[in-house]
């Protein structure tokens, strides 16, 4: 009698697929093996698959490469990458706030973004606050209303209203003149 001893020593066949993938509203993402795994396959039959990485941030917009590692049941492994592109399309949150602005002696006011912002967020975080209009004069005297858009640092925008209301505080400088009658 002889003894024969089979070996499966032929690593399965990794195959990867592309993705592209969105962040979710806290600016994160996560694939499992199967969202890049393209038909994999093996002579027997596949054990197990794994993805490295697998968790996304703010950081990853753009492409990332990733390794796809299959496992057959009799411990052979092969692996393939994948390009995972990440994208962030979750505009910011914009909140407003209403103000009161006096003019300044000029007969001038200029509201800075900041000051109508009222904690505007984006998990990927702020790029620019802008307000339109954001300059006053005393044709303004009374309420103004005034976008503020906050851009995030991915591009995506969002818009919120405020009033603005625009006071005239300073008294009027009176000039007198000396008269000989």
């Amino acid at each position: 009698a002889a003894t024969v001893t089979v070996e499966d020593t032929i690593p399965p066949t990794a195959v990867c697929l592309d993705l592209t993938l969105q962040l979710d509203s806290a600016g994160s993402a996560m694939i499992i093996p199967a969202d890049v795994d393209g038909g994999s396959f093996d002579n027997c039959s596949l054990d197990t698959s794994n993805v490295s990485p697998a968790i996304f941030g703010c950081a990853d917009v753009g492409s990332n490469m990733v390794i796809l590692t299959v496992t057959d049941v009799n411990g052979n492994t092969s692996t393939c990458t994948a390009t995972v592109t990440i994208e962030d399309s979750v505009p910011p949150i914009a909140l407003c706030q209403d103000l009161t602005v006096a003019l300044d002696s000029s007969g001038n006011a200029i509201v800075p973004a900041a000051d109508v912002d009222n904690g505007s967020s984006d998990a990927c975080g702020i790029d620019t606050l802008a307000v339109n209009p954001a300059s006053f004069d005393c044709s303004d005297l009374d309420t103004n209303t005034v976008v503020l858009t906050v851009t995030d640092n991915n591009g995506n925008t969002s818009t919120c209203s405020a009033t603005i209301t625009i006071q005239d505080t300073l008294a009027p400088i009176a000039l007198c003149q000396s008269d000989t009658l």
